[in-house]
Order: C-alpha cells, then sequence, then structure tokens
C-alpha cells in the first residue's frame, strides 16, 4: 500500500490529510472519486477536480462547487488556481448527474473546452472530464 498522502484543499487553506493514488485509467478515476460523494450523488450537483503529477498520483482534490438538482456553477479561474497552487500536471475534473442520466449537456462540453484551453496558459493538461452517477461514469473529454 501506497504510503503517501495527498491533500484535499479548501478555499480557506486548510489542509486534510487524505490516502492518494495513481490514476492508471478513468475506472481509476472513477472509483476514486466517488468517494467525494456520499449521500448527496443523488440529490445535487458537485463539481470537483483531482490534481495529478507527471506520474498521475493525486497530489490533492477540490470542491469547486455545489448547485442543485440541475446545475451548478463551474469557475475556470478557481480550478486554474488549485491547479497552480498544487503544481499539478494534469486535471481530472468529475461532477456528478443526480439524475443518473450520463448524456453530457452543452454547458458540460463548453466548459470542457474552457477550462482545456485555459489550462494550456500553464502548461497543465486537462486528462479528462468525468460526468458520474451511482451507476457509472462517463469521459467527455473527446467530445471537445
Amino acid at each position: 500500500m501506497d504510503k503517501s498522502i495527498e491533500y484535499y484543499l479548501k478555499a480557506r487553506k486548510s489542509k486534510k490529510k487524505f490516502p492518494t493514488n495513481r490514476i492508471s485509467s478513468m475506472e481509476d478515476a472513477y472509483g476514486y472519486a466517488k468517494q467525494f460523494y456520499s449521500d448527496d450523488l443523488l440529490i445535487y450537483e458537485s463539481v470537483f477536480i483531482m490534481m495529478l503529477d507527471r506520474g498521475n498520483k493525486v497530489k490533492a482534490w477540490a470542491k469547486i462547487s455545489q448547485g442543485g438538482i440541475i446545475g451548478t456553477v463551474v469557475d475556470v479561474r478557481i480550478i486554474c488556481k488549485y491547479a497552480i497552487d498544487s503544481l499539478a500536471s494534469g486535471i481530472i475534473m468529475i461532477h456528478n448527474h443526480p439524475t443518473g442520466s450520463l448524456k453530457p449537456s452543452n454547458a458540460d462540453i463548453s466548459v470542457t473546452r474552457k477550462l482545456k484551453d485555459a489550462l494550456a496558459l500553464f502548461e497543465i493538461d486537462l486528462l479528462d472530464h468525468l460526468i458520474i452517477t451511482d451507476q457509472g461514469y462517463k469521459s467527455i473529454i473527446n467530445q471537445i
């Protein structure tokens, strides 16, 4: 078992120890991301990011926003701030659809494109954007 530690970063700059993992596939990312959501996976939409190093080990994660049943706000600048602060080489963005639908909305595709372009300015890769439900996940990075 890997003894390294990653950190959950909050806007207040508090840190909390959290076990880290190497992400080898989007299946790994889905399994890891499900721990961010508890019973709220089916209640309201939330956005999280995982910040990874060059070896795809999770360095940190952060909750970006929490909304209602049908949406939430994603501020690309906040994601870039966390990515830069953690010296991440790559980011995986995750959000849930409480309805259970894995179909990306136009807004999902648009924010993915914006985030990919913004992170590229800092030479940080957007490795993926996953939509998750209690039944599975869908990668939407290839749709941009």
